[in-house]
This record gives C-alpha cells, sequence and structure tokens, in this order.
C-alpha cells in the first residue's frame, strides 16, 4: 500500500509530468488550503473579483490539466456537478441519487484492500477514488410511503 508521503514523493519526482503553470499553482493551493471538496464555480467565485482573477472556462480547463497530471481528484455527483480536491486527501462518501445529500465516510474502506503483488509490479499506484451511491433515509422513507 502507499502511504500518502510517498505517494506525494511519486507524484513530485515524476518527470514526464509538464510543470504546472501559475493559475494551476493557485488552484491547488486554493484546494489545498479548503478542508472539503470545491466545485469549479466555487473556485471560480474565489477568483472572480481578485487580482489573481480568472474566467470560468479558465478554472476548469486548468481543473482538468491537473487532474490529469494527478494532483487532483474529482468526484461526479448525480446531479452532473464535479467537486475537486487534492490527492492526498483521502476522503469518500456516501451520495443520495434522489436529492444528491452528501455524507463524509469516516477513515477509507480502500485502505483494507490489497492490490495483487503482480499486478502492482506492472502498475505505480498514485491515488484511488471510491463513491458509494444509493438513497438517504428521507428519500427511502418517501419512496417507500
Amino acid at each position: 500500500m502507499v502511504r500518502k508521503k510517498d505517494q506525494i514523493e511519486i507524484l513530485l519526482m515524476n518527470k514526464s509530468k509538464p510543470d504546472i503553470t501559475k493559475r494551476q499553482q493557485q488552484l491547488l493551493n486554493e484546494l489545498k488550503r479548503c478542508t472539503d471538496e470545491l466545485s469549479g464555480q466555487e473556485l471560480h467565485r474565489k477568483f472572480h473579483n481578485g487580482e489573481k482573477a480568472m474566467g470560468l472556462t479558465t478554472v476548469y480547463r486548468n481543473l482538468q490539466a491537473l487532474v490529469k497530471q494527478g494532483l487532483i481528484r474529482s468526484r461526479h455527483l448525480p446531479n452532473g456537478e464535479v467537486l475537486y480536491a487534492p490527492v492526498e486527501r483521502d476522503i469518500h462518501h456516501l451520495t443520495c441519487v434522489s436529492c444528491g445529500e452528501t455524507t463524509r465516510l469516516q477513515g477509507c474502506p480502500v485502505k483494507t484492500m490489497h492490490v495483487p503483488q503482480k499486478a502492482s509490479k506492472r502498475f505505480e499506484l498514485l491515488f484511488h477514488t471510491l463513491e458509494y451511491f444509493g438513497l438517504c433515509q428521507n428519500c427511502s422513507q418517501e419512496m417507500n410511503a
């Protein structure tokens, strides 16, 4: 299993990844400052009126570049919204497909899983995502009423 410290070092040492731009660094810094995930819209609002203003299209283009570089992860909600967080923040959620309510899980259920030795020798694991979708208690009761 790759430790967080090792994961970050792997990302920083990987010479094949291009250097990130100033705008990408701004977005990455803001995501690291926040304790939760942020949407592209929320990030855009944070930069919209400041001296480091950037348009919404620029925000999304740079977020996609950061995802492709393995520096941030994205989580797709049932309503189509995408939330972003740094890869070193290992958080998982339960999401209601009806109302969109999200509950944060304590701990990481993936940490107890092991990548088979044979596969791990041919694959360098950098990070993982895990999403659970279902119905919250309120939506389940409404559907059964």
